[in-house]
């Protein structure tokens, strides 16, 4: 069952461990199941891309991956 949550997608939020602690950012995703939320330009990690008839050539891009809610704190706006 999944339990309520304080944050949403869309509010502000800061970092307050890890890699990226102190950064600002908007929650782009909430996952209420694994606890888990997507912040804008935190915990980037570089993904590789199969080449596609949108990206013939392939290679590699930067994407936001899922942090544990635990570690974000709201922000007043």
């Amino acid at each position: 069952m999944a339990v309520k949550l304080k944050i949403k997608k869309g509010d502000s939020v800061k970092v307050i461990t890890g890699d990226d602690k102190g950064k600002t950012g908007k929650v782009l995703a909430v996952y209420p199941k694994t606890l888990k939320v997507v912040v804008e330009g935190c915990k980037i990690a570089k993904k590789a891309i199969k080449p596609s008839e949108k990206n013939p050539n392939g290679g590699f891009i930067n994407k936001e991956m899922p942090m544990d809610i635990s570690n974000v704190a709201k922000v007043q706006e």
